[in-house]
């Protein structure tokens, strides 16, 4: 079968590898892939929201499935587009993915759907929204509605830096359309769980909680990244918890989709916050989280093509999905300035011995050899019986990997050290 992964990064790195374990795949093309994903597939330079392209690829080709991962491609429709073409995707339809398309959306249905979330406040006025502020308790959270590369939200401490966040978003456009309508919303408190699941629109099955690691510097300091590692599973995601998460936000968001005429048919990701009233919603994501995934899928021990083809025909309930109960840990190796301006053009070396744990994120072939090309480049996974074991040995192979101007953080997996440690007491 001739299988196409839209998307470029580490993420479309670690789904490529996985699909490759699937004997049916005779091929894989990437599009657009990257220098390290040429390794894995058939990278092909079209971009991964350039639809009309990658739809007369597909037709061109004879692929015989699709897996669209990224999130704009997935809100501009690129599944109907393929599905129309008669190409079976794993992925929302675009009025699924508004669940991540749009803020104001994915608040209002939890709203009416009794979902637990955030109290907020919607605003499309910079001038009402500014009043708000005057009286709104501190720390806020301000979101511009629309997709922003995952910087589209601001806790602001102090009146100023909220005034100052909604004059950047509404003002001057700092993320163009997605910022005409804003989400002003109570700041929540407590620990971050993320959980990845897979659903066909009628079964859920949740994947390994993890816990990521956003900011740029150590102690969760400087400014908000893509995500600068993640460990799984997340020590704060019990049994109990996770129960609850199932009954209360899970099913119910599968439901909501549901009634409101958008079947909800992919990777559904839920960003959690397990508060002093239990676990609220933060975020929905429509795809695979970057980089959550490059620690789920390497814990995954069932085939992953066999699900995602269980997911788009909608009999998840059919086939089984387990994952391993390892621990995994992701460091993420950056180039100095993410995710503000940095150098990129170096030469990038990967040991052989360590390939197959390395996903590379942003990197060219030039001359047929790596360079740098992206501010998050490559992530370093381990899989080891322990969480510690699995940092340890995340840190050591990121070690191996050079290029000029490379930084990471260098507490990863800290919090969730701690939490195990305080759980042991």
């Amino acid at each position: 079968m001739n299988v196409l992964v839209i998307g470029g990064g580490g993420r479309e790195h670690a789904v490529i590898r996985k699909l490759k374990e699937n004997p049916e795949i005779s091929r894989i093309y990437a599009l657009p892939g990257n220098g390290g994903i040429a390794a894995d597939a058939v990278c092909v330079p079209i971009g991964a929201k350039d639809i009309p392209s990658i739809v007369s690829f597909a037709e061109a080709n004879a692929i015989d499935y699709a897996v669209v991962t990224p999130d704009d491609p997935l809100v501009l429709g690129c599944v109907d587009a393929l599905e129309e073409i008669g190409v079976p995707c794993f992925g929302p339809r675009a009025n699924a993915a508004q669940l991540e398309g749009s803020k104001v959306f994915a608040k209002e249905l939890m709203k009416k759907y009794h979902i637990p979330t955030a109290r907020y406040e919607v605003f499309a006025d910079m001038e009402a929204a500014l009043r708000y502020l005057d009286d709104a308790p501190l720390p806020t959270v301000i979101k511009a509605d629309g997709l922003a590369l995952g910087k589209g939200v601001i806790i602001a401490r102090t009146r100023e830096e909220a005034r100052d966040a909604v004059r950047e978003m509404m003002e001057h456009k700092k993320f163009g359309k997605s910022g005409e309508r804003i989400v002003i919303e109570e700041f929540l408190e407590g620990p971050e769980v993320s959980v990845l699941a897979f659903t066909d629109g009628k079964t859920l099955v949740p994947m390994v909680s993890s816990m990521d690691h956003k900011r740029a510097g150590d102690n969760d300091t400087g400014l908000n990244t893509g995500g600068m590692g993640t460990v799984a599973p997340n020590p704060y995601y019990t049994e109990a918890v996770a129960k609850r998460c199932m009954e209360e936000i899970f099913l119910p968001t599968v439901s909501a989709m549901n009634a409101e005429g958008r079947p909800f048919k992919g990777c559904l990701y839920f960003g959690l916050m397990l508060t002093k009233d239990g676990p609220k919603v933060i975020e929905y994501n429509c795809r695979f989280g970057d980089p959550e995934t490059q620690v789920v899928l390497p814990l995954l021990e069932s085939d992953l093509f066999t699900i995602m083809r269980a997911v788009t025909e909608g009999r998840l309930d059919e086939v089984e999905v387990k994952f391993s109960d390892k621990s995994a840990c992701c460091v993420i190796l950056a180039s100095e300035g993410y995710p503000g301006s940095y150098d990129k053009g170096y030469p990038l070396t990967i040991p052989e011995e360590i390939r197959d744990k390395v996903f590379v994120a942003g990197a060219a072939l030039r001359d047929g050899a790596l360079v740098t090309a992206g501010g998050r480049v490559v992530g370093c996974t381990a899989v080891a019986d322990t969480l510690p074991r699995a940092i340890e040995d995340a840190y050591a192979l990121a070690r191996q990997v050079k290029f000029e101007n490379a930084y990471c953080r260098s507490d990863i997996g800290r919090r969730a050290l701690e939490a195990l440690a305080e759980g042991e007491k």
